[in-house]
C-alpha cells in the first residue's frame, strides 16, 4: 500500500458513500445519499462508489447501483454482521487509506454519527456533521445561495474554481447555516442528516451496470476489544415524520389549548389519509409538543405528498425542513406570515375554527 498522506489532496479521487445496513437490509438513508452522491459525483466528473460491510451482503451491492452507484466494495466478515465501532472503523479506515476517494459521506444516523468522527480522527481529516445541504460545483452552491440565504450574491465575490465540498449545516441552534469546507485534507468527510436529500428514482438498467467488488477482511475476531454479546430492541411508538405522506404540524398558534389542537390535527390527518401529526420547533422548547415530532432544521426534514400548518408562522427555520413538500396547506390568522410564501393553499382565521370546517368538508367529500 502506498503511504497514506491525507495533505496529499492531489491523490484523491472519487465520491463515495458508506452504506449502513442492518440484520441484512439496507437502510433508506442509503439511498438518499447514493442518490445525491451522484449529483456531486456527475459535479466532478468522478465515480460514485458504494461501501458496504457486513457479513454475507453482496447481494445488496446492485441495488445501490439502481439509485446511482458506479461500484459498490463490499466489505464481508462475520465480525461485521453487527455494528461496533472497532471493527468498523479498522476497515474503513483501511480501504479509505488505500483506495483514496476524494469525498467520503455518511448518514447521520446513530451508527454514521458514532462512526464518523472516529474515522476522521484517524483518517487525520476533518468532519461535518448533521449536513442539509452539500455542493462542488461553485454555480450551484451560488446558485442556492441565492434562493436559500440574505447573502448579495449579485455583488459577491466567488473563488468559482474551488472544487473543495461545500458542506452547509444548521449552526447556533438552528438560527444561522455554515458552509463549511475542508480545502487541506482528504477525503471531505461529511455526515448527512436523514430526509434531507431528495432519493432518485431506481433504474433497473444502472443496477445491473453497477461493478461489485467483494473483499474479505479475515479479521481477527479475538484481537477485537467490543463483542456484541446481545442485541435488545426497545418497543415503543416512534412517530415516523420522514416516511409519512401526509403531515399536520401545530406551531405556536396552537398553545392557547394545545390539547385540543392536538386532537383536531389527529383528527384532520386522520381524514387526509392515515397522516402523522408533527410540531414547530417553538412547542417543542416549550415542552408541549415532543422532539420527535419537530420538522425543521434542527428537528426532520420531509417531503410529503401533503404538508398541513396550523398556527405557524414559518421561520426560515421550520421553512427548511419542509418546503420540499409536494402540496402544503397553510393556516394562520397573519395573511403576511412568511409560511404563505411557500404554500400552495393559504387560509387566514383562527385554526380552531377552520380545522373542523376542513374535516367536515374532506369527509363530505369522501
Amino acid at each position: 500500500m502506498a503511504e497514506y498522506n491525507s495533505k496529499a489532496i492531489e491523490e484523491f479521487s472519487d465520491i463515495w458513500v458508506f452504506c449502513e445496513q442492518r440484520d441484512g437490509k439496507l437502510m433508506n438513508t442509503d439511498f438518499e445519499l447514493i442518490s445525491e452522491g451522484r449529483k456531486l459525483a456527475d459535479q466532478r466528473g468522478s465515480k460514485l462508489v458504494g461501501l458496504l460491510l457486513g457479513d454475507q451482503v453482496a447481494d445488496l451491492a446492485k441495488e445501490l447501483g439502481g439509485y446511482g452507484a458506479d461500484k459498490v466494495i463490499v466489505c464481508e466478515d462475520p465480525a461485521l454482521k453487527i455494528y461496533t465501532n472497532e471493527a468498523y472503523t479498522d476497515v474503513v479506515c483501511k480501504v479509505v487509506m488505500e483506495r483514496k476517494p476524494e469525498v467520503l459521506l455518511l448518514g447521520a444516523s446513530n451508527i454514521g454519527r458514532d462512526l464518523g468522527p472516529r474515522c476522521a480522527a484517524r483518517l487525520h481529516t476533518g468532519l461535518t456533521a448533521d449536513c442539509t445541504h452539500l455542493d462542488i460545483d461553485m454555480n450551484t452552491y451560488v446558485d442556492f445561495l441565492d434562493k436559500n440565504s440574505n447573502v448579495d450574491v449579485a455583488n459577491t465575490e466567488f473563488k468559482m474554481e474551488d472544487v473543495n465540498m461545500k458542506m452547509t449545516r444548521p449552526a447556533f441552534g438552528g438560527h444561522l447555516m455554515a458552509t463549511i469546507i475542508c480545502p487541506r485534507f482528504r477525503p471531505c468527510m461529511a455526515t448527512v442528516r436523514p430526509g434531507v436529500m431528495k432519493k432518485a428514482p431506481f433504474d433497473q438498467a444502472k443496477a445491473d451496470a453497477c461493478e461489485v467488488e467483494v473483499l474479505q477482511m479475515g479479521l481477527n475476531a479475538d484481537a477485537l476489544h467490543e463483542k456484541v454479546l446481545e442485541v435488545a430492541k426497545e418497543a415503543k411508538e416512534i412517530v415516523d415524520l420522514i416516511g409519512a405522506d401526509v403531515i399536520v404540524s401545530i406551531g405556536n398558534g396552537a398553545a392557547k389549548d394545545i390539547a385540543r389542537a392536538k386532537e383536531l390535527a389527529q383528527q384532520l390527518a386522520d381524514a387526509l389519509g392515515g397522516g402523522v401529526v408533527g410540531s414547530s420547533r417553538a412547542l417543542v422548547d416549550a415542552g408541549l409538543m415532543s422532539a420527535d415530532r419537530q420538522v425543521g432544521q434542527t428537528g426532520k426534514t420531509v417531503h410529503p405528498k401533503v404538508y398541513v400548518a396550523l398556527g405557524i408562522s414559518g421561520a426560515i427555520q421550520h421553512k427548511a425542513g419542509m418546503q420540499n413538500s409536494e402540496l402544503i396547506i397553510a393556516v394562520n390568522k397573519n395573511e403576511n406570515e412568511p409560511i404563505f410564501e411557500v404554500a400552495d393553499y393559504g387560509l387566514v382565521g383562527d385554526l380552531f375554527q377552520i380545522v373542523p370546517e376542513m374535516i367536515e368538508a374532506i369527509k363530505a367529500q369522501k
